[in-house]
């Protein structure tokens, strides 16, 4: 069987959650948080960790709105996910992301691990619950 390493992330304005997944492609654990800073420095974080994970493929989160379309919103994340995969040179898919954060928060909540402080758990939670969707899709 082919190792896989794909990386999950909930893009926002300010933090991009990070997660990744074993090598058979099962199980999305939470990474890291990356605050947004130039578009240049986000490629040198990115890198970093992608050299690290052997990463080949981004699993993007695509925040569609209620009506299960694409706003404003979901074209911004399209668009930065887009450039982000182009200049790391790597394959990008898109996930419906709709209420992972929710889901994310809730999930902190219930293992007494949440902090409104620290919004960088629920991107990195969230990130994780995209990757999962996307993989269990695979299977």
């Amino acid at each position: 069987m082919k190792k896989l390493s794909a990386l999950g992330l909930d893009i926002g304005l300010r933090r991009i959650g990070v997660a990744g997944c074993d090598g058979l492609g099962i199980i999305a654990t939470e990474l890291t948080t990356v605050e947004r800073g130039s578009f240049d420095d986000d490629i040198l974080k990115f890198q970093e960790i992608i050299k690290e994970r052997e990463a080949t493929i981004l699993v993007v989160g695509l925040p569609y709105n209620k009506e299960g379309e694409i706003g404003f919103q979901a074209k911004q994340v399209m668009k930065y996910a887009q450039r982000l995969a182009h200049s790391l040179q790597l394959a990008l898919e898109f996930v419906d992301e709709r209420f992972t954060s929710v889901e994310a928060e809730e999930q902190l909540r219930s293992s007494k691990k949440y902090s409104r402080q620290n919004k960088g758990l629920i991107d990195k939670r969230a990130a994780a619950i995209i990757l999962q969707l996307w993989l269990d899709s695979r299977s």
